[in-house]
């Protein structure tokens, strides 16, 4: 007697020749269907924005309906920390605080690749009350830390309010505009950016294409 026929652990020996070949039939039907299914998921998965790409710089939407006025919230976009800030009146009236211009080294945003060119005002913004800024100091890559309280006794009483380096000491404005004479030698960067609402913003992408 001859072995007998396996399809899985299935003995064909016990189905007729025609049952035979339709469960023989079926089973690579199962198969293949199963090879077709696992072959797919790795497409599947290849569709889907991977860690990488967003790294390289894939748009990133943040959404700050819960930001009060004077709170700022951190976003990621390419690997580094984006901050959001709600300005209040009084922020927005440092910006224009006498003779500070004069203590800046760039006031009015002249050098490139800082911010996108709808950025280029005295708040470095597409809307007065909303700063989307990148906090890395332009010195040494530091983190500076948020400032806004007045006059404090280690800034001197002439500091309006802003951010100040820890590292070395740099200081800039509520528009991430540089004080002179500090390490860092130009402003905040400001990222390209696009609002879908009045509280969404998509980091990473420029209005109509705008530089």
């Amino acid at each position: 007697m001859h072995d007998p026929e396996t399809v899985g652990s299935v003995n064909a020996d016990a189905f007729p020749d025609s049952g035979r070949r339709n469960l023989l039939v079926a089973a690579t039907a199962v198969v293949g269907a199963a090879g077709l299914a696992a072959a797919s998921i790795p497409f599947v998965v290849s569709m889907a924005p991977s860690e990488r790409a967003r790294a390289g710089g894939a748009p990133v939407d943040a959404d700050f309906a819960k930001l009060g006025p004077g709170e700022q919230v951190t976003f990621e976009w390419r690997g580094k920390p984006v901050w959001i800030l709600r300005r209040t009146e009084a922020m927005l009236k440092a910006l224009e605080t006498p003779g500070l211009r004069a203590r800046l080294a760039d006031p009015d945003s002249h050098v490139k690749g800082q911010q996108p060119a709808y950025a280029r005002n005295a708040f470095r913004s597409v809307k007065p009350e909303y700063l989307v800024l990148v906090p890395v100091c332009t010195h040494l890559g530091c983190v500076p830390t948020f400032r806004p309280d007045v006059a404090p006794a280690d800034l001197g009483p002439e500091w309006p309010g802003g951010y100040f380096c820890p590292c070395h000491g740099s200081k800039f404005d509520f528009a991430g505009r540089v004080y002179r004479n500090v390490p860092a030698p130009t402003n905040l960067v400001v990222p390209p950016h696009l609002y879908l609402s009045e509280t969404v913003v998509r980091i990473g992408e420029n209005p109509n294409r705008a530089v």
